[in-house]
């Protein structure tokens, strides 16, 4: 093995492959198993060495034409007719991974490396290559155009394989989709590449649905789920990693699109979240613990089920290839409320993707009002509706829908959301929203949500009363109604939620001013509460009592008037902007903690 060429320079990287190879071959005939393995290892470090050079300098020439031509050895090497099987096996073990390192070098290196992993699939076992090339994949760095190759292997792989085609397939989707979601979370790739990638994710589906086609019975079922496990997550990747106004993402969500007629997906089943619940048995059966070992590997597959119908609300043209009416789905969606809780349960993964554009939260937010708007179908009777397996869903999506509104950079996103969080509210039974409502506001750090979520509560009960006082005075309906209607926003617990903003849990008076919208709500819902007891002559919510009388006035009332007139007079005696802005700010809270404490003393008077 020569070092130097006789003009003293070191050999050409083409001829350096070709020793390297020779050796190889040397050490095979001469049934040599260690020597052999160093030639491998050497090879790979050499290959390594050649692809990292290119990479790092994209503009030298030179350095694409070593790669091309190392490539090009390789190749030919492995398209000898004298080659023997077992020389072909032992290179397709370590030779996938570092030939796929040149595939972004060049256009030239890129089809070479595929012409490599070819061969290696035309002359191997495909239950080898599966594992092999699955293995490559775990290896590659965070390049799409690294992955390329390999995908493009394995879609020609899956066609190949003969036998156990769902179990086979069943190993390789984790790694594929781990690999998707990486490139799709860190890549620094153009647009261009990662549209690439996806395009040989499609090409992963169609090969899945291509086997699945020959298969009957169960086989067929359990490829078929798996294969639409495999698009939703796909699809929720294409949203999260490609512009969405963008042809080619249109394009690539049209191509995911149209494998739902044979997954038998529909629109209906995807956006309540049945279909997923169907696949997801069927791929990993019954078994809790095993279910959640293999989803954990397709995280965002009820993403994807809600953005495939998203897709079919923002373009007509996905919706066809889905071979979908979404007219029909949003009108049953009206006319069902159990349904129509399941989509609102399946949207809150929209909501609460983070790395999702805001765009597509719009689409989807738009896609909530659709299915709440006009006719739809009235509230189920309070005194029968079994909600309580519907909470928990509903609760988690308006705490989704609530990180819009406080988060969307865009006003009219908030402002849509905000009539979005109402309608799903107006759509719980009165019996569970004071329950949600509570929640909500235990649950929330902000401010300025709090205020909003406490002037929800006072408009509930503001249609109470107006509803209680309606049947009072309407002799007709009163006869006819013997029992007044309950006042389920009319009870005590109103005074611990103002109690939880007047007075926090960790002692003395709140913060001001960073919580004065809170503040500001709180005492707007306790002088309401006082007043409309006092002309009632009611106390539903034991506002009147002696005892939580002296406690507001005592512990919320007076330690916040003392805090207020102390930040008041110190920002009057400061001259800059900033102290005349929080004077203004504190004026209208200041006018309602007055009348608040008039309230109570007039009162506090009256019961000695």
């Amino acid at each position: 093995m020569s070092a130097a060429n006789a003009d003293g320079r070191s050999p050409s990287a083409a001829l350096r492959t070709i020793e390297i190879l020779s050796s190889f071959s040397k050490s095979i005939e001469a049934g040599d198993p260690h020597q052999s393995d160093n030639s491998i290892s050497e090879l790979v470090e050499f290959l390594d060495t050649i692809s990292a050079a290119a990479a790092s300098e994209p503009d030298n020439e030179d350095a694409k034409h070593n790669a091309f031509e190392v490539l090009s050895e390789i190749y030919g090497y492995l398209c000898s007719p004298s080659l023997d099987q077992t020389v072909i096996d032992m290179l397709a073990f370590e030779l996938p991974t570092a030939v796929s390192k040149f595939a972004g070098v060049s256009d030239r290196c890129l089809e070479t490396a595929n012409c490599v992993i070819d061969r290696f699939i035309a002359m191997c076992s495909p239950r080898d290559m599966l594992p092999i090339l699955c293995e490559a994949l775990s290896k590659t760095t965070k390049a799409s155009t690294c992955i390329v190759p390999l995908l493009s292997g394995l879609s020609k792989v899956i066609l190949s394989i003969q036998r156990h085609h769902f179990e086979q397939v069943k190993e390789a989707v984790p790694i594929i989709v781990k690999v998707l979601k990486v490139v799709s979370w860190e890549s620094n790739d153009e647009e261009t590449e990662v549209e690439s990638l996806f395009d040989t994710a499609v090409g992963i589906a169609n090969s899945i649905n291509g086997v699945s086609t020959k298969l009957e019975g169960r086989s067929k079922e359990k490829l078929c789920a798996l294969l639409g496990l495999y698009v939703l997550q796909s699809m929720a990747l294409v949203s999260m990693s490609l512009n969405h106004k963008s042809s080619s993402c249109h394009r690539l969500v049209s191509q995911f699109s149209r494998f739902f007629p044979y997954c038998s997906l529909s629109y209906l089943g995807l956006i309540t979240g049945s279909d997923v619940e169907k696949m997801t048995t069927i791929v990993v059966g019954e078994c809790t613990e095993d279910e959640n070992d293999y989803m954990s590997c397709l995280t965002y597959v009820k993403h994807g089920a809600s953005l495939s119908v998203v897709w079919g609300h923002i373009s007509d043209e996905v919706a066809q290839a889905a071979e979908e009416d979404l007219t029909a789905v949003k009108d049953e969606l009206r006319s069902n409320q159990m349904r129509r809780w399941q989509t609102v349960g399946m949207l809150k993964h929209i909501y609460s993707f983070v790395n999702l554009p805001w765009d597509l939260k719009k689409h989807a937010i738009d896609l909530l009002l659709c299915i709440t708007d006009g006719n739809i179908s009235q509230k189920c009777d309070d005194e029968h509706t079994d909600l309580s397996s519907h909470i928990p869903s509903l609760f988690a999506a308006l705490q989704a829908i609530k990180m819009v509104i406080i988060y969307a950079p865009d006003t009219v996103l908030r402002k849509l959301a905000f009539d979005a969080f109402k309608r799903v509210l107006a759509d719980i039974p009165t019996s569970q929203r004071f329950d949600i409502l509570t929640a909500l506001i235990t649950n929330t750090d902000s401010s300025s949500m709090i205020a909003i979520l406490l002037d929800l509560i006072r408009g509930e009960m503001h249609m109470e009363n107006r509803k209680r006082l309606s049947m009072r005075n309407d002799e007709v309906q009163q006869t006819e109604n013997e029992e007044c209607p309950k006042m389920l926003f009319w009870n005590a617990t109103v005074l611990e939620l103002v109690e939880l903003v007047l007075r926090p849990p960790k002692g003395g008076p709140p913060s001001l001013t960073e919580y004065n919208d809170a503040v500001h709500s709180a005492l707007n819902l306790y002088r309401f509460v006082l007043i409309t007891e006092l002309t009632g002559k009611t106390n539903y919510t034991e506002v009147l009592s002696k005892n939580n009388l002296q406690k507001a006035y005592n512990e919320w009332l007076l330690p916040l008037r003392t805090l207020v007139t102390g930040i008041m007079a110190e920002n009057r005696k400061d001259s800059v902007q900033l102290g005349d802005d929080t004077v203004c700010t504190l004026n209208p809270l200041e006018l309602v903690l007055y009348r608040c404490i008039e309230l109570v003393e007039e009162k506090l008077k009256q019961s000695t």
